[in-house]
């Protein structure tokens, strides 16, 4: 096939616009003997007949229709292409991301107005999930995560930690009463969330004289899913341990109580992944480092509040 196919498919599309050659060949700034001869290649290459042409007119075979109506739509393509990579233009088409439940509820969610504002032309197709994602089989563009990253292909960014607290409903602590160290929490019981991937119940880490110790109350419950985790300690079905970012509305409503706040917890690192591409495509950099940004003042607003 020619190399210069895409060039051959844009003369012809405009001849066939222009209705003649010279019309073409003027609004394509060329010599009329180039436009004729590319409309030639072009019929060699395909091995069919693209255009009927007399001293008088000029018309399109069927065949030529239909390859017309095709070179549109790759012309189009391909156009929409370089658009979406120029650094000239804004960032534009379809971006696929995943993150998990808690921190799309707290913190992507009420912000998402603002990047619709800054970015019209990019359309966000966001799925919200606690497992791992397959980049390549589900089509996504960039995925957050929570904690440790294992080794991967990827290219990761770290852009904070969130921090954890232990808390429990009203009803909960009349019955159980309050834990007052974390190894008080042998006697409670829990709702645990565990990894869908690993099946790993996540620990209970606190930070006590410099030393990082593990606590995991019994459960009731195991859970894969934060929505459920939270609404399964509403319910006082057990105690939580989970991102304040998470539980701070229902702490500050009183539906649930904080615990053990005097013992710091181990926060989490929030990163976020892309495929290793020589070229980062511009709608992903702008989620990325706006992302970046938000993740950075909310840590701010907590810190100072």
């Amino acid at each position: 096939m020619q190399s210069n196919m895409l060039e051959l498919m844009k003369i012809f599309a405009q001849v066939v616009e222009s209705g003649s050659f010279s019309k073409a060949a003027d609004r394509l700034q060329m010599h009329r003997p180039a436009v004729s001869k590319a409309i030639q290649q072009l019929e060699d290459e395909l091995g069919v007949k693209i255009l009927h042409r007399t001293t008088r007119r000029l018309s399109v075979t069927e065949e030529g229709e239909e390859i017309y109506q095709r070179s549109k739509l790759v012309l189009a393509d391909v156009s929409d292409m370089m658009a979406s990579f120029s650094p000239t233009q804004p960032p534009r088409g379809r971006l696929r991301v995943d993150a998990p439940l808690a921190l799309t509820h707290a913190i992507l969610v009420p912000a998402l107005s603002e990047f619709q504002t800054l970015y019209p032309e990019i359309e966000l197709v966001l799925t919200a999930s606690d497992r791992i994602t397959d980049f390549v089989s589900e089509g996504i563009d960039c995925v957050i995560r929570l904690g440790e990253l294992e080794d991967s292909s990827f290219i990761s960014r770290r852009v904070g930690n969130v921090s954890m607290a232990t808390c429990a409903s009203p009803s909960y602590l009349a019955r159980q009463g309050v834990p007052l160290t974390p190894d008080d929490l042998v006697h409670h019981k829990a709702v645990n969330f565990f990894s869908e991937h690993s099946r790993e119940v996540m620990d209970w880490n606190y930070a006590i004289d410099g030393e990082i110790i593990s606590r995991r109350p019994g459960s009731n419950m195991l859970v894969n899913n934060s929505d459920v985790l939270i609404s399964c300690g509403l319910a006082g079905l057990g105690m939580l341990h989970a991102l304040r970012t998470a539980l701070e509305p229902h702490i500050q409503s009183g539906k649930l109580i904080e615990v053990l706040a005097e013992y710091a917890t181990v926060t989490k690192p929030v990163s976020v992944l892309y495929p290793d591409r020589r070229y980062l495509s511009p709608k992903v950099r702008v989620f990325t480092d706006w992302f970046s940004a938000l993740f950075a003042k909310q840590q701010t607003l907590l810190i100072s509040s």
